[in-house]
């Protein structure tokens, strides 16, 4: 019984923590000086609201919740492959 209120909160003070961190990233892509800082936050906010899920899933015992971070985890990287080709080839000239 003391073990699992050790996890709840645990588990309760990390979500907390991705909060704080969601807020950060969020201020990053609005005041971000240049694009790659702005697309850094969006890509590092989208990695964590996938490590989000995970927690929220043992959080919740939703086995569901984690297979949806997964999906979320590759449109992520899907992403950052279209993004990193599409300022490649505008700082080619192409």
């Amino acid at each position: 019984m003391f073990s699992s209120e050790i996890i709840t909160a645990t588990l309760t003070l990390i979500l907390a923590l991705y909060f704080v961190s969601f807020l950060l990233y969020i201020v990053r892509v609005v005041k971000g000086p240049t694009l790659p800082d702005r697309v850094l936050a969006l890509d590092s906010l989208g990695y964590d609201l996938a490590a989000f899920m995970i927690i929220l899933s043992i959080y919740l015992n939703s086995p569901m919740i984690a297979v949806c971070a997964l999906s979320l985890a590759l449109w992520i990287f899907a992403l950052d492959i279209y993004v990193a080709k599409y300022l490649e080839a505008k700082e080619m000239g192409a």
